[in-house]
This record gives structure tokens, sequence and C-alpha cells, in this order.
């Protein structure tokens, strides 16, 4: 991984002790430990926001919508028709 981009913060003594300690038990640098760390949470962070949570009486809903068959309204069978004609 060739990085460029740098991020720069502010600590106090002891916040950075509990870091540095924390590195040196995980075995890695303190630069790879604050990077592993950062991009874990950021993922997690990342990864709850992408998640839709539903009740049970949302997911049969939204189960029981899925099961109906599919009837296009005009407005798509329009543009479906004009997809066909500009070759598409």
């Amino acid at each position: 991984m060739k990085a460029s981009a740098r991020l720069d913060l502010r600590l106090s003594d002891k916040d950075r002790e509990r870091i540095d300690r924390a590195a040196s038990l995980a075995g890695l640098p303190l630069a790879a430990f604050v990077r592993t760390a950062v991009l874990r949470e950021a993922d997690r962070i990342v990864a709850a926001e992408s998640v839709v949570t539903l009740s049970e009486a949302e997911s049969k809903k939204f189960l029981a919508a899925l099961r109906k068959p599919f009837a296009p309204n005009a407005a798509l069978r329009r543009a479906l028709k004009r997809g066909d004609d500009l070759g598409v």
C-alpha cells in the first residue's frame, strides 16, 4: 500500500499513552494500529447506515409485496417502448 494522504490529530498525553500501549500489546507500529482501528470503525459505521432493519410486520408486508406478480404501469410501458425504439 502506497500511502500519500496524511491525517493529523491532537491528543492528550493520557490518550496517546493509551493508544501507544494498545498498539504495543497488539504488536503493531502506532500508525498501523491507528489506521486499522480507524478503518474498522469507519467500516462498522458505514455498514450500520447501509442496513435497513424492518419490524416483523414490515417484513411480512415487504415479502408479500415481492410475491405479487409484476405489472408495469402505463409510464413504465411507455419508457420500455421508447427504449426499444431507441435500441437501448
